[in-house]
């Protein structure tokens, strides 16, 4: 069973300890993320657990083991991939404590994309709900149910889900320019295209993605100031996925409220 550690796949480094690498390495297909193992899955479909689609680092194994292990959190995931029409991953309109600017998905209707869908319990969402700052009113991120046909989930079993859940940033996405939302190439390059964008966000997180990293780390005025930024600059539109915010289809429970550590 070597083999299927995290770490003989890949798939151990989480970038809260490496944010550079973010959104860090996801798995090849579906699997059972099962403490450091990522194991054969039986089935795609949980109809006991929420859907949860992951369009940043909450699909890399390494990412959800250090989040579930912050609250003693030890039950196996399924993530199942899946052909997902309709969103594409975008920029999140704010600078993350952890040291990086994470993804958010907008609405493109005819994107079509390989995505994993986590099929959480009850605790398991909970604490996913903290990461991403969701039971706090000014946390960076809404749940979002959203439904079929406008976003669209087939399995590779051949189901079509009725809907999915998705974590959507409540300020917005970062835009490329012309108003339409830019997608997220990575940490490295979307810092990089940032800082050579933007005198100001020089000013305040240096000229390089390692001082970036370095400077906003843990530091919440340094991070808040960053969020301003792209505002001030106009760099933030619509995601298109307000109208979703809210409702709770397809939810089986939303388990304990947790305090959340830093997003």
């Amino acid at each position: 069973m070597d083999e299927l550690t995290l770490r003989a796949l890949g798939l151990a480094e989480a970038p809260r300890d490496h944010p550079l690498l973010y959104p860090g390495c996801w798995p090849a297909d579906s699997g059972l993320l099962d403490g450091e193992r990522f194991l054969p899955l039986e089935r795609l479909v949980h109809p006991d657990r929420t859907p949860v689609l992951a369009v940043g680092s909450n699909a890399c194994p390494g990412q959800l083991r250090h989040k579930m292990a912050q609250f003693g959190i030890v039950s196996p995931i399924p993530m199942v991939k899946a052909r997902v029409t309709g969103v594409e991953i975008g920029v999140s309109a704010h600078v993350s404590l952890l040291g990086y600017v994470s993804a958010s998905p907008f609405h493109a209707p005819c994107t079509v994309r390989g995505l994993f869908v986590l099929w959480l319990d009850a605790e398991q969402l909970a604490v996913i709900d903290a990461s991403e700052g969701v039971p706090l009113p000014l946390g960076n991120y809404r749940r979002a149910w959203l439904p079929s046909p406008e976003v669209r989930v087939d399995l590779a079993d051949g189901t079509t889900l009725p809907g999915v859940f998705s974590y959507v940033n409540r300020r917005g996405v970062l835009h490329e320019g012309t108003g339409a939302p830019r997608t997220h190439p990575g940490q490295r390059e979307l810092l990089t295209e940032l800082l050579l964008g933007s005198a100001g966000l020089r000013e305040l997180f240096g000229v390089t993605p390692e001082e970036f990293v370095r400077r906003a780390r843990a530091d919440h005025v340094l991070c808040e100031r960053g969020t301003r930024l792209f505002a001030e600059e106009k760099l933030v539109t619509v995601h298109g996925l307000e109208r979703y915010v809210g409702q709770q289809t397809g939810s089986p429970g939303t388990g304990p409220s947790l305090s959340p550590p830093l997003t």
